[in-house]
């Protein structure tokens, strides 16, 4: 088992999984505290790595695809790509699926808040599962492969022509309606749209679209999280 950048005495213990057939290089981005991983990081299937974060922390993880780097670490991924190559800086290249989360801290009652988010669009399955903790500690995620399925007008291939992600409608087609802005800038006025409800259908643990807050953030208190590519149902 690989060991992330991270201080041994933080309180919540984060473990990324690969359960992917495909090798994944796990992208991370801090909002709010250290940034924790490394970013070199390759998961081969089957493997997984650990690090410890501070209360307060806030930040998402996120799988880049198909990547290939030279010695020096330049290089592209087909999915999830970020400025640095290799050294990820900055946050993924959209479509990308994304684990999003709060740690929580005795400014908020010690509560976590995260979420499995699809308004970036979405690139591979992802599974939150949290341990040991208490109060609402729902399992978030996005098991189905929504790329089996994206309409022709979201999908973004490879080189090979492969499908290998799907945009949000917001990125495919940058109007109000579909990004939530100007006078569809509210819940009221920015209902979900026929794409975001695709995706809830496919994935109802994640979520869909800017105001898709009731039903895809979960809560809980200190609890450690298990982020998982490509999860099964019971992970």
């Amino acid at each position: 088992m690989n060991i992330l950048a991270g201080n041994v005495a933080s309180a919540t213990l984060f473990t990324l999984r690969n359960n992917c057939k495909y090798n994944v290089w796990p992208g991370s981005l801090s909002g709010n505290g250290p940034n924790i991983l490394d970013t070199d990081l390759s998961l081969r299937p089957g493997s997984s790595a650990q690090s410890n974060v501070p209360a307060g922390w806030s930040g998402r993880f996120w799988a880049r695809t198909e990547c290939n780097f030279d010695r020096t670490g330049n290089g592209k991924c087909a999915t999830g790509d970020c400025l640095g190559g290799l050294k990820c800086i900055g946050g993924g290249a959209p479509p990308v699926t994304l684990a999003e989360f709060t740690v929580g801290s005795a400014g908020n009652g010690n509560m976590d808040f995260y979420d499995v988010s699809l308004v970036d669009g979405y690139n591979v399955p992802i599974g939150i599962h949290a341990t040991g903790g208490t109060g609402n500690c729902q399992y978030a995620g996005c098991v189905s492969d929504l790329n089996d399925n994206c309409p022709k007008e979201l999908q973004v291939k490879d080189v090979t022509g492969l499908v290998v992600a799907c945009k949000s409608a917001c990125a495919a087609f940058n109007s109000p309606e579909y990004c939530c802005t100007g006078e569809h800038g509210t819940p009221q006025t920015c209902p979900p749209t026929n794409y975001s409800k695709m995706f809830k259908i496919a994935c109802p643990r994640a979520y869909s679209y800017a105001y898709d807050d009731a039903s895809s953030t979960c809560t809980c208190s200190g609890a450690n999280y298990t982020i998982t590519f490509c999860p099964t149902e019971s992970s």
